[in-house]
């Protein structure tokens, strides 16, 4: 039975063995295959067009049905010259080798050893070609090659993905030659593939990709310096943008990677071929921008900030705070969505009164990554990132994926940004910059970490990557912990850091001389307690309004306008006005939807709960700035002194007392049709959310249909490997079985085979001349079928063969005088098992 260890729920970090032992030999190169349905036609013609001696690895991860053995070695290895072995646990790879994953496991490299580990994701789940690709990457780096090929799903585009950010080669079959496409068009539109060719075509290219001569290191000569010098001028003067402070190394490296697709030898021939390709300065600059990322990456990091980075960052602000981060290099928009669903988590754990949230801005040097990162689309893959509670409780599902909830991406503002020539965001709590730093030089990254200082609050967080450091500015940032790359703000030194780099587009100009002056510093928190107190005593009673007359916001104090109405609680503007303002404020509210600027009414009269009158001022002005109060309803009021009554004597008039009861009937009778609207709303509402949990219903059903789905799809898979390695099989069984029959048939030796209840399983043409047998006398006891041997005991000596294993010869005539020798020998199987006689 072969062993295997135990998988930890990310298989991108897999289980490492201590007794897995590096091999002495140099570092090759190893080329690992996923595929599901429809892989087997590929991989045949891929291993067929492979060379004897390529000096490279390879791995083939095929979605194998877990209930079934595989026979698939059998089958690559009548294909290609190479040996083919399916892999036990802890075997070494060697290289013009090809290794094939064996069922009901996942896989693993660890210092040159392949590692099975047992697969705990339920079936229709398991992605077990994003795991070894990534475990490859980070073995092999540079030498690491993926290909993707036929299949369903989207499963090995995470682990191209992990392969590319490594400076691996990808690779993904032309989608028109796939029997199911599905696999190589996901690897294509996440723009995780180098190239898209046939299988056939992939082992050419590969090697060539592999072996050819590394001209790009560093370039020593004038005429080398120059052309990487018209490279970058080239890349600036397309995209406006400059690499000039990124590492060298960094660049040459993604230089020599599009060079290589194309066998173009030397950088002096690649500039003219950029001059007259507009289109592959576009590819170079994405190649440049290295844009990977994942959700929750670095779990120990995420779980500190929401364990205690986050809650110490709310507790610091018990009344509660509107917070501010920033993400440059955000590329696709994992890490900003990571950060807003894990806020609202650390927010819904406290049981405080107190209102928290959280905007971040999000920004990328690409276009097309922020553009996909405002949709907050994702696919299926990412369930190995993004737990089942988190996928439940924050996104939707989609035919191909999921989509973020629309709450938590109204969180996050997606801009194009260049953090090396583009202002920053200031005033932050918050500023995660992951993986970014290490491609930039020295000199730019001592520039831009004091700008993170200034950009962020007093004991505001910061966030790098896992190679990242403050470097020579401890004075800026103090580590959280040793462990992570979590750093809180000091306030040290800042204002001699900060004059040294301030990116902007602006015109160049030099900064003036500081001129020393003294700063009048407000001790405490005095402005902010005088800036409340001008709050409470004068600013004007107001309330805020939707366009349909709820409150959603009260300033001051507006009990001499406003009542709570009596019943069921109603926030409702026209059920909580005072007897005086009712009627008035439906018309101004609706005067001031349909009109730009402030709409003011005057000399209004309401009378208190004690009967007293008092003259009121009202205005209502539509808000448009900022974006999230657009279409809002402000509403003031102001107190002013009554007029004096000019007393008159009742009108004698009966048309004037007419009118006036006439006025009071429309009135009460518009007070009934609000009353109606109002218990109209009401019930609409309470039909609205009887309405949403249907829908939350029918998703949960939609749901679990959809994970049945999947199980059913990745079944079909794995029964679709399993019919192709049984034709196969079948084929071979087949020309056996024609091999047989013409070997039987050229010996011209009359032959018949028995089961041991001496029932006819074959016979040979020459036999028809003895016994009289047609096709049709197949599974017929040999008793039945009339024959020309003067033999009567046959039947017996048949049976005593069977039973003594001892063959039996005689010779014997036929009743036309001729003679035959007759030889009765056991019938043994494969397996050595007496199953008749011949």
């Amino acid at each position: 039975m072969t062993k295997r260890v135990k998988a930890k729920p990310n298989p991108s970090e897999p289980t490492v063995l201590k007794g897995a032992r590096a091999p002495a030999r140099p570092l090759f190169p190893i080329v690992a295959i996923g595929s599901s349905a429809g892989g087997l036609d590929p991989l045949v013609t891929f291993l067929a067009n492979i060379p004897q001696e390529s000096g490279i690895a390879y791995v083939v991860i095929q979605h194998l049905d877990p209930t079934h053995k595989t026979m698939l070695p059998e089958v690559l290895q009548r294909a290609t010259t190479l040996p083919v072995s399916e892999i036990t646990h802890q075997m070494a790879v060697k290289p013009n080798c090809v290794y094939v994953i064996p069922s009901n496991s996942d896989l693993r490299i660890v210092e040159g050893r392949l590692l099975l580990v047992e697969a705990v994701a339920p079936r229709g789940r398991r992605l077990p070609i994003n795991g070894f690709f990534a475990s490859l990457a980070q073995e092999r780096g540079e030498l690491a090659v993926g290909i993707v090929f036929s299949g369903m799903g989207t499963d090995g585009t995470l682990g191209l993905q992990a392969i590319k950010e490594h400076n691996g080669l990808t690779l993904a079959q032309a989608p028109e030659s796939a029997k199911f496409d599905h696999m190589p068009l996901s690897a294509i539109a996440a723009e995780a593939v180098d190239l898209v060719e046939s299988a056939e075509k992939m082992p050419g290219k590969i090697i060539s990709h592999l072996f050819q001569s590394s001209f790009l290191s560093l370039p020593g000569q004038a005429s080398g310096k120059n052309a990487l010098q018209e490279i970058v001028g080239l890349l600036g003067e397309h995209t406006g943008n400059s690499f000039t402070d990124y590492k060298i190394n960094t660049v040459l490296r993604r230089i020599e990677r599009r060079m290589s697709m194309f066998q173009i030898p030397t950088m002096e021939a690649y500039v003219p071929y950029l001059r007259d390709n507009p289109a592959e300065i576009d590819l170079l600059f994405k190649e440049l921008l290295i844009g990977v990322t994942s959700f929750f990456r670095d779990p120990k990091v995420w779980e500190y900030l929401k364990v205690v980075a986050l809650p110490q960052l709310l507790a610091a602000h018990p009344q509660g705070r509107a917070f501010k981060a920033w993400i440059p290099a955000c590329s696709t928009g994992e890490e900003a969505y990571s950060l807003a669903m894990l806020f609202s988590e650390v927010v819904a754990t406290l049981n405080s009164p107190a209102k928290y949230s959280l905007q971040i801005f999000a920004t990328d040097l690409s276009a097309d990554a922020i553009d996909r990162a405002r949709q907050g689309r994702f696919p299926h893959t990412m369930d190995s990132d993004v737990s089942a509670e988190r996928i439940e409780r924050f996104f939707v599902g989609e035919k191909n994926g999921y989509q973020v909830k629309k709450k938590i991406r109204n969180m996050i503002i997606f801009a194009q940004q260049n953090i090396i020539s583009d202002p920053p965001f200031t005033k932050l709590d918050i500023l995660c910059c992951r993986n970014l730093l290490i491609y930039l030089n020295a000199k730019l990254q001592r520039r831009l970490i004091p700008l993170f200082h200034y950009a962020l609050n007093r004991d505001g967080i910061l966030l790098l990557g896992s190679a990242d450091t403050p470097g020579h500015f401890s004075d800026l940032f103090s580590p959280l912990t040793t462990s992570t790359r979590l750093y809180r703000r000091l306030d040290n030194l800042a204002r001699q850091r900060l004059p040294t780099y301030f990116p902007t587009k602006l015109s160049a100009v030099s900064p003036p001389v500081p001129v020393e002056s003294r700063e009048a510093i407000m001790p405490g928190k005095i402005q902010s307690h005088v800036e409340q107190l001008l709050l409470q005593k004068y600013s004007p009673a107001a309330v805020l309004l939707n366009h349909d007359g709820d409150i959603l916001f009260i300033n001051g104090r507006t009990g001499a306008f406003l009542e709570p109405a009596a019943g069921k609680a109603n926030w409702n503007i026209h059920a909580m006005a005072r007897e005086g303002l009712r009627y008035e404020l439906a018309g101004l509210i609706k005067q001031a939807l349909h009109t730009e600027g402030v709409i003011r009414l005057k000399g209004l009269v309401v009378k208190d709960s004690m009967g007293l009158a008092q003259g009121v001022d009202v205005s209502a002005e539509t808000l448009t700035q900022p974006e999230s109060l657009q279409g809002m309803v402000f509403l003031t009021f102001s107190t002013t002194p009554l007029l004096p009554e000019i007393k008159r004597g009742r009108s004698p008039n009966p048309k004037v007392l007419e009118l006036e009861q006439q006025l009071l009937q429309a009135r009460n009778e518009i007070q009934a049709v609000r009353e109606e609207m109002q218990t109209s709303r009401e019930e609409l509402k309470s039909s609205n959310e009887e309405l949403q949990s249907t829908n939350e219903e029918l998703q949960s059903t939609n749901e679990e249909l959809t994970t049945s789905k999947e199980e059913m799809q990745s079944m079909n898979e794995e029964l679709y490997t399993v019919n192709a390695e049984l034709q196969s099989k079948v084929d071979d069984l087949s020309l056996v079985n024609s091999d047989m029959k013409n070997l039987l048939n050229s010996t011209d030796i009359a032959t018949i085979f028995l089961d041991s209840g001496l029932r006819i399983r074959r016979f040979t043409a020459p036999a028809t001349q003895i016994y009289k047998l047609i096709p049709s006398d197949l599974r017929r006891p040999l008793s039945d079928i009339v024959n020309d041997l003067d033999y009567p005991d046959v039947e017996a000596d048949a049976l005593e063969v069977i039973r003594s294993l001892v063959f039996s010869e005689r010779q014997v005539p036929t009743k036309n005088g001729r003679w035959y020798n007759v030889r009765i020998m056991p019938y043994r199987t494969i397996e050595n098992v007496i199953d008749g006689v011949v």
